[in-house]
């Protein structure tokens, strides 16, 4: 007999496996280069104020002598600046992903995925690289190249979500999305050592490493990448029996379902549980399903709440991203790189956190309870990462306790619950709304953590970095409230499921 996990493999082909790999590193690269913005930061604030200051010595007059060649007077102009970097970016950065799930809808995936991975990589070299190369200091191309980045980067998400929500179905999904959403954890680690490996180089080799390897990383992906089964002749998975969108049938059910759907009479071919089968010669192709529009994606069942609790649940989740590295340096004086290799403990735990929850939500066939006790912890973990000591073993211990609890739900809700959410019985007839869908769920979570940047970086400069965590309690409580009538519609559905398998025994 077969063993459960031999069965549960034994849908997938090769081809699977190179698209979830194409997709995972595709994310990863990018990553990579935008945690490399991160982890320079305090390179960054060095370089673009004056190493002497002007007061001191005045040996060193007039001022227009380091005026010239530097941006800020002082590190806090420069940190504030910073801030305010992040803050465009991720601004840019959700308004791109509220139009390029549109597009990823109704273009070819993979020509809209590598535009946004080589495009990046050619704004970032410019960036970090080139204007250090010519010694080109400028406030607004800083910003306007962080602005145009920003919509590059956003191309990205939606593509590789769609694809994988083409070639995996619900069974297993959130295991296999779990793991699969990991890429963005992976990148921050890889990103982290690419970064501290070059530093003493130069700030711009760090900018210079990660954008080639992405730009090649694009190359890769649109000579390689099947963005769904159908273009090797696979047929796909009869997830949901579908008609024209219809926002409020199904609003009162959870997303997943434990119940099986039976097959559309008169069906010429279903793939059950998942399973991929080669498509006859004499079956007839389907008609192209048309993708629904952005509005129509915005009302379905549970894209509202659960974009808005990921708006508060990013803006911590980045917030760690963006500024981790910079207060590790800056609170326990710890070196630059010491500090970039501390980080990455934050993101294995999300990496772990990410698959184990993923796993379990699988298992129950619910998410938004998973996503509640995950994140009452992450409340805990937060106290307790505020009061960590000068001690880098402990530090690392209670880092990786964060990244568990806040980095496994957010991965959960932009991979898994954006797939379950733009693949949900509601859309009765359009199979084209998972880019769309995620594009809304990640935009939303964009500008949330695009306000959040810069507040992190005024909370710090006028209270302390005491008050920032207190800041992010809150933000993961305000997550907690905006999901919870999912989560009370779920625990009741499982009561009920219970209740009803009791009265059969």
């Amino acid at each position: 007999m077969t063993s459960p996990c031999c069965g549960f493999l034994a849908q997938y082909t090769h081809h699977h496996l190179v698209a979830f790999l194409l997709t995972f590193f595709s994310y990863v690269l990018l990553h990579a280069s935008r945690k490399t913005f991160s982890n320079v930061k305090v390179s960054i604030s060095a370089q673009w104020t004056p190493s002497v200051q002007n007061a001191s010595l005045p040996a060193f007059s007039p001022r227009k002598t380091w005026e010239d060649n530097k941006l800020f007077a002082d590190s806090d102009e420069a940190t504030l600046f910073l801030g305010a970097l992040d803050t465009i970016f991720l601004f840019s950065y959700a308004v791109g992903l509220y139009v390029s799930g549109v597009i990823g809808d109704r273009m070819n995936l993979r020509y809209v995925l590598t535009f946004g991975l080589c495009g990046s990589a050619i704004v970032e070299f410019v960036f970090g690289t080139l204007t250090e190369w010519l010694q080109f200091y400028n406030i607004y191309l800083y910003c306007s190249l962080w602005v145009l980045n920003g919509l590059m980067q956003s191309a990205v998400w939606p593509c590789v979500v769609a694809v994988m929500g083409n070639w995996f179905g619900k069974s297993g999904r959130g295991f296999v999305f779990g793991l699969w959403s990991a890429c963005a954890s992976v990148g921050n680690i890889l990103g982290a050592f690419l970064a501290s490996s070059v530093l003493k180089y130069g700030y711009e080799y760090a900018f210079l490493v990660t954008s080639v390897v992405q730009f090649a990383g694009g190359v890769v992906v649109f000579f390689g990448l099947l963005t769904s089964p159908k273009e090797v002749g696979l047929c796909l998975e009869n997830e949901t029996g579908l008609s024209p969108v219809e926002t409020d049938t199904d609003s009162h059910r959870p997303l997943m379902s434990d119940e099986e759907e039976e097959d559309e009479e008169g069906s010429e071919e279903a793939c059950d549980g998942g399973y991929y089968s080669i498509q006859q010669g004499s079956v007839e192709p389907e008609e192209t399903p048309k993708a629904i529009g952005f509005c129509q994606a915005f009302s379905l069942p549970g894209v509202l709440p659960y974009s808005l609790a990921y708006a508060c649940l990013k803006l911590v989740n980045y917030s760690f991203f963006f500024w981790l590295p910079f207060y590790l340096s800056r609170n326990f004086g710890w070196k630059e790189a010491e500090a970039d290799r501390l980080s990455v403990w934050y993101d294995v735990g999300g990496i772990i956190g990410g698959t184990i929850q993923g796993l379990i939500s699988d298992c129950m066939g619910k998410r938004a309870p998973v996503l509640f006790v995950s994140l009452l912890l992450a409340m805990c973990s937060l106290v307790g990462y505020s009061h960590s000591p000068a001690d880098q073993v402990v530090n690392a211990a209670l880092l990786a306790a964060t990244g568990f609890f806040i980095g496994g739900p957010s991965n959960m809700i932009s991979s898994a619950i954006s797939a379950d959410l733009g693949r949900q019985e509601a859309l009765r007839g359009s199979r084209e709304a998972l880019a769309t869908v995620t594009g809304i769920v990640d935009g939303t979570g964009s500008i949330g953590a695009a306000a959040g940047q810069y507040l992190v970086s005024l909370i710090e400069s006028k209270l302390g970095w005491m008050c920032v965590f207190y800041f992010f309690i809150v933000m993961t409580g305000g997550s907690i409230l905006f999901i919870s009538p999912l989560i009370i519609t779920e625990i009741r559905s499982m009561w009920m499921d219970r209740q009803a398998r009791r009265r059969q025994l």
